[in-house]
């Protein structure tokens, strides 16, 4: 067993975890609603992939089949993702399409990094359009525009967001900008390589704890909050938010070789 950080970790446990949800209710909702529609038997497409995807979380703790098994989630987060940008094309562009869009395409950047560091970790080759630094530094600018897309749901939802901040602590509707705000300038600093790899640390860290401070004590709460109702949709969201803080962990693992503030930084090898 060979890992590649605290991010790879993170990663393939949360799809570990996903994918048996997907085995014990037979689909994926609310993260993949509605299924494509271009496939028959839904039920089945579901228990499929949710095998496969369990396989392959699994396989992402194996030095030989990790590579692979990163590009088999990057599919299905790819398949995700196509489904997320359908309500773009349908109808207006606003936040919450966006977002919807952008936390489908954190996971998939996630897949896509890991799999570039697992190959130059081994030495093999691979499609450089996929793995090479032109690629990372690509992957590096969707991952800082989708931070500025996070923390600018946070202002577009106030409200709701303050509902989940944790009774305890002061001033919630202060803390939700603050947070948007702090995820606005990860996404900036992302994007114009200002200090990089601190701003994906920082990123990691925020929604890391959103998931330890908001999302864990929800199973603890009673009566179960409204935005953790019902069981799948908590369960699910709980497991995607540590899937996204497992991908940012992996971003700021290959910006490693960056230098602070430098422009030109060299993907880590």
């Amino acid at each position: 067993m060979r890992i590649t950080g605290f991010g790879h970790a993170l990663f393939g446990i949360s799809v570990v975890g996903l994918s048996a949800l997907g085995l014990v209710y037979g689909n994926f909702r609310p993260l993949l609603e509605p299924f494509p529609a271009l496939l028959p038997r839904p039920e089945v497409w579901a228990y499929g992939s949710a095998a496969v995807l369990l396989a392959a979380g699994g396989g992402l703790f194996l030095a030989r089949t990790a590579p692979a098994c990163a590009m088999i989630i990057g599919a299905f987060e790819l398949v995700w993702m196509a489904t997320r940008a359908r309500p773009l094309f349908l109808g207006p562009v606003n936040v919450g399409s966006l977002y919807g869009l952008c936390e489908a395409m954190g996971p998939l950047i996630g897949a896509w990094i890991l799999h570039a560091l697992l190959r130059r970790r081994d030495g093999t080759s691979s499609v450089a359009a996929v793995t090479g630094d032109r690629a990372l530094r690509v992957a590096w600018f969707l991952f800082g525009a989708a931070c500025v897309v996070y923390g600018a749901a946070h202002f577009a939802y106030a409200a709701y967001t303050a509902a989940m901040v944790p009774a305890w602590i002061p001033g919630r509707m202060g803390i939700v900008y603050l947070t948007g705000a702090c995820h606005a300038a990860a996404g900036i600093g992302i994007i114009i390589r200002f200090l990089p790899r601190l701003a994906a640390t920082l990123e990691a860290i925020m929604m890391g704890l959103f998931g330890v401070l908001v999302w864990l004590p929800s199973f603890f709460a009673q009566p179960r909050p409204g935005w953790a109702s019902p069981a799948q949709v908590q369960w699910s969201e709980t497991l995607l938010t540590f899937l996204m803080a497992g991908s940012a962990f992996i971003v700021a693992a290959s910006m490693r070789g960056t230098k602070s503030g430098s422009r030109r930084g060299q993907p880590a090898n």
